[in-house]
Order: structure tokens, then sequence, then C-alpha cells
């Protein structure tokens, strides 16, 4: 064949293939181009992450499929987001109703604090849009003023309702006292039913304060991490004088490396109240049981007495305000019927709660059960002595873990 005309159909095949390829790249540069809009993923509105970070309320930023994109710290100490998923199904209802209504929603909710218990925070939630992928949930929290409030309206009838009998009693033997102003003997013991009146009267005003304060504290705002043990040490300190009085035995299990997140002064109350009521409740010449554990990321610290024990009546009510046991038997102790109502609410405002075994004839332990902090890289202070649990505290954690389980 004539070389010319191979040359010739060779550069023929070559521009055609070359003009193909020019053909080819182009199709897929507009095919690339097409792509990369499809899969670009959404972005924040311009502005949208400046003005969060200063708006001065918990924030949480979800994705069409309520993942969380961005949440502000104050959310995670709500207990409103774990990781990168809310936590409460009444949050999601709301992004569910603005992701399907297109408006804006807002409630007042009440959500649980923590794993355990009863603590709860209350907070005004507003969900909107946040441009076209994003809902935004705003969450204000209204947990002290709604107590506050509740404080308000039931102050004043529990405090005359228990105010009166002791200062009725002061009124009544001020009367005999002026009556027997001759009288040396009747004069020393209404002045001595009088001093014990008024004690018992001081106690009761300063434990009314210290519930009040409780019920209106943010732990979550204040808190700092807190050494269990060193807060067992300090209870047990500031107890040792009524037990030694009544030559009760205060003895400390061994301690653990457990640190928990709170406020140490409302821990250490809360601790010192239940020891204080073992002592209370406890016969002469025995002892009173303070142990320490940790498990499944939970602090239990149980204190048990050797009383006389509580029926299931009793069990129900014991952590109400003002109620007592044995009314004879408290005014006779001092008791004001708010020591384990304190611990309660210390119990709720750490997110954990306060469980009680008792039996007729054989004694109770309370538990206060407190999450475990995931980080103890600096504990608070130096840790408990380590002290022999006597074989009947012991036992008394088996009965204690089932009957709280």
């Amino acid at each position: 064949m004539d070389p010319t005309l191979i040359g010739v159909i060779a550069g023929l095949v070559g521009l055609a293939l070359g003009t193909f390829g020019v053909l080819a790249f182009r199709v897929s540069e507009k095919q690339r181009r097409y792509v990369d809009v499809d899969m670009d993923e959404p972005s924040l509105p311009a502005g949208a992450a400046e003005v969060l970070a200063v708006v001065g309320r918990a924030f949480v930023v979800v994705d069409a499929v309520d993942g969380v994109v961005r949440a502000s710290p104050a959310a995670y100490a709500y207990g409103l987001v774990r990781g990168h998923t809310v936590v409460h199904k009444e949050l999601l209802d709301m992004t569910a109703g603005v992701r399907r209504d297109g408006v804006i929603l807002e409630k007042k909710l009440e959500l649980p604090r923590g794993p355990l218990g009863q603590g709860t925070i209350i907070v005004q939630v507003r969900a909107a849009m946040l441009g076209e992928e994003y809902i935004l949930l705003l969450a204000d929290d209204r947990t002290e003023i709604t107590r506050t409030e509740e404080i308000r309206n039931d102050f004043v009838a529990n405090v005359s309702h228990e105010l009166k009998t002791p200062v009725g009693a002061i009124s009544l033997l001020a009367e005999a006292l002026e009556s027997s102003a001759d009288d040396e003997e009747a004069v020393r013991r209404f002045a001595k039913r009088m001093h014990k009146e008024s004690g018992r009267l001081a106690a009761l005003v300063q434990d009314i304060i210290e519930l009040s304060r409780l019920q209106g504290a943010s732990v979550s705002q204040g808190g700092s991490a807190v050494d269990i043990n060193a807060v067992i040490a300090e209870a047990v300190d500031r107890s040792q004088l009524p037990a030694e009085s009544k030559k009760i035995q205060i003895v400390v299990g061994e301690p653990v490396a457990a640190t928990v997140y709170g406020d140490r002064d409302l821990l250490v109350t809360a601790l010192r109240n239940l020891i204080d009521n073992a002592i209370r409740y406890s016969p002469e010449n025995t002892k009173v049981g303070v142990g320490v554990r940790s498990k499944d990321g939970l602090i239990a610290v149980s204190v048990t007495d050797q009383g006389e024990g509580m029926t299931p009546e009793d069990q129900e009510r014991v952590f109400e305000r003002f109620y007592r046991v044995d009314a004879a038997r408290s005014r006779h102790t001092g008791g004001t019927g708010l020591g384990l109502s304190i611990v309660k609410h210390v119990a709720s405002n750490h997110g954990g709660e306060v469980t009680l075994w008792s039996r007729p004839g054989q004694g109770s332990t309370f538990t206060l059960r407190l999450p475990e902090m995931e980080s103890q890289d600096e504990p608070d202070t130096p840790v408990v002595r380590d002290r022999a649990v006597p074989e009947r505290v012991k036992e008394r954690g088996v009965h204690e873990q089932g009957a709280s389980a």
C-alpha cells in the first residue's frame, strides 16, 4: 500500500482519537462539577456560630437526622446532650415538630438531671429552623426560679406549723417562770426547760434556712471535683462529739479512689446528717458504720446504725419534710424532722439518690449514691484513715444492696 495513503489514514485516526478524548474530558468535568454540587455538605448560615457563642444560653444544633452538630458546654452540663446524641425524647419531639410544620416551638420542660434518683432540671426550650438543614434548640435553666416560687408558696404553711410548738412552749414557760418568781427551785426547772426549747427552736430555724438554700442551689454551675474520702473524713469528725456523749463508736471502712462532681460543703452536710441521725437513734455503747464503694460508675456511701429499725409505713414517709418516725422521741433527742429531707435534696442536686434499708429490730442503713467523675487526676485532700468494718456492717451492706436494686 502506498505509504502516503497509510500516513493520511493514521493521521485521521489520531485526530479522531484526540477529538474523542477532549470531548470525554469535558463531559467528565461537567459530571464532576455536578457531583461536587450534590455532595457539598450544608453549612451553618453565615455568622450563626458567632451569634451562638455569645447568646448566653445553652444551645444544641442538630441535623436532619437529629445528630448533634454543635452544642455548648452548658448543654452538656444540663444533661441535654451526651456525646453526639440528644438525650431526652421531649427535645426530639420538638425538633420533629419544627421539621414537620416549619414553625417555632417553645415549651417549659422538667427533665431528669442525671441517671439516678428523682433530681430534675427545669428548662425553657425554644426550637427553630437554622438555615435549611439544621434545627436550633435554645435552653434556659429555670430550675432556681421555679424552686423559689414553690418555696414561697409552701414556706409559710410548713414553718408556722412547726414553729408554733417551741414558741408556744417558751411562752407558757415564761408565764410559769413569772408566776413562780419566789420559788427558786421552780425557777431553775422552768429556766432549764426554756433553754432546751430555745435550743430546739434555733436548730429548727437553722435547718429551715439550710433546706431553703439547698432547694435553690445549682450544683451544675458552682460545683467542682470532690474527693469522697475527704467528705467522709470531715463528716465523721464533725459527728464525734455527739457520738462520744453516747459512747458510740463511728467505724469507717476502707477508702476508695473516687471523685464526684459537686459542692463539697453540701455533701459534708448531707453525710453528717446521716451520721448524726444514726447516732441519735442508736442505743448507747453501740457502733455506727460508715462504708464507701465504687461500682458501675456510681459511688455509694452507706451509714449503718444499730437502732430499732423502721416499719415499711415509716420508710415510705421518712424523707418527707418535718416527718418524724417517733415524734415524742424526736422532741427528746432534739430532732427537727428536716435532716433526711436535706439529704434527699443534696442527692437530687448532685444527680444521685438516697436509699434506705431497714427492718424492725435490725437497725437501718441509709445509702447516698452519686455519679462518679470520669477523671480522677487530682483528689481533693488526703483520704480517710483505714479502719476495719465490723462483720455486722458488712452483712447490712449486702441487705442494702438488695433493697436498693
